[in-house]
């Protein structure tokens, strides 16, 4: 297995970083949306609150597992093909290492 270098994994880590949050910004637009509603009196406190367990336990446990797993190039290049990461933002050094595991992403994202 090719060893990662230093430059390369800082730069992963940047990348992971960035997109951890933006993934994490969107999946919780629904529930900013569920608060307001909650402000105004439109949904009940149960409500609400059966949103918030809903995001615990499906979209912020996945974005969380996806990102805390280690597996950097995994969690980066399934950020640039859901366009978390802006693809032209990445250096080529580290598109070429992602090479695979971005082909990896395209291919389930083109089967679903």
């Amino acid at each position: 297995m090719e060893q990662t270098s230093k430059p390369i994994k800082q730069v992963l880590r940047k990348l992971a970083a960035a997109a951890h949050e933006e993934e994490l910004r969107r999946a919780l637009l629904p529930l900013h949306v569920a608060f307001e509603r909650w402000a105004r009196g439109e949904l009940s406190s149960a409500e609400l609150s059966d949103g918030i367990h809903q995001f615990h336990q499906g979209p912020a446990h996945e974005i969380f597992a996806r990102y805390n797993s280690g597996i950097l190039d995994a969690a980066v290049a399934h950020a640039i093909v859901a366009g978390f990461i802006d693809r032209s933002s990445v250096p080529p050094a580290v598109l070429s290492h992602l090479d695979r595991a971005l082909a990896f992403y395209e291919v389930q994202r083109g089967a679903s």
